[in-house]
């Protein structure tokens, strides 16, 4: 059984979420504050956090880098909860290393897909930690150790999500590849959930590579299909 935290200090969202996910079978821990949040995360050791932004004294951004700090549960995925909509404030979630968002108000439904989704991604081998030697062709090196993507001689350091998107992108180089196969394959999502997800995570993933690129564009957005890796 799959043990679940929930931070979140609005308390009827918190029994909301807590009560449908055990009616699931899964296993629920509940804090409402970040301090206390931070404290049952290193405690419980759970399988995956849903963890709000908005939270007085302890914010969400700050739990999930203390999270990704200690080593202990630094690699429990992380559903975030936000009522923020700008851009900005998800690809700073995304860029701590947080797998997934959903924005507040949301369907408890689509919650419980994301989570069974990030579940079962998450008990599967990672891409990046299944390659175990340097991948490279022409100028790029991709480097699993230490998720990150080498071009000529500068290199960029990526979240492990960031470089499984890269990595599947690289393996069908030159080919595009849709936002359904990179939701399917990444996340476990069927083709029809919403690619929002899809969209942050290749903008923050490409102004990244863009600092590394001399001026090339690697990634290109074939738009109404997919992305694709030019070489």
């Amino acid at each position: 059984m799959a043990k679940i935290l929930v931070i979140d200090d609005d308390s009827a969202i918190n029994e909301l979420i807590k009560i449908n996910l055990e009616l699931k079978g899964y296993e629920v821990v509940q804090a409402f504050n970040g301090v206390d949040g931070f404290a049952k995360a290193k405690q419980e050791e759970p399988n995956l956090i849903v963890l709000d932004v908005m939270m007085p004294e302890v914010d969400g951004f700050t739990v999930a880098q203390r999270i990704r700090q200690c080593a202990e549960i630094a690699d429990t995925p992380i559903i975030m909860l936000t009522a923020l909509s700008e851009l900005k404030d998800k690809v700073n979630g995304f860029d701590i290393g947080v797998d997934d968002y959903l924005t507040k108000p949301f369907e408890i439904d689509e919650l419980l897909v994301r989570v069974r989704a990030l579940l079962k991604r998450t008990k599967q081998i990672p891409k990046s930690s299944a390659v175990r030697e340097l991948l490279t062709y022409k100028e790029i090196t991709l480097i699993p150790e230490t998720y990150s993507v080498k071009i000529n001689d500068k290199e960029q350091k990526l979240t492990p999500i960031e470089f499984d998107i890269f990595n599947l992108l690289f393996q069908n180089h030159g080919n595009m590849v849709s936002g359904a196969k990179l939701l399917k394959d990444i996340w476990g999502y069927e083709p029809d959930d919403n690619v929002e997800t899809i969209r942050v995570h290749i903008r923050h993933l490409r102004s990244k590579i863009d600092k590394i690129a001399d001026g090339k564009q690697y990634i290109e957005t074939i738009y109404g299909g997919g992305y694709k890796l030019n070489i």
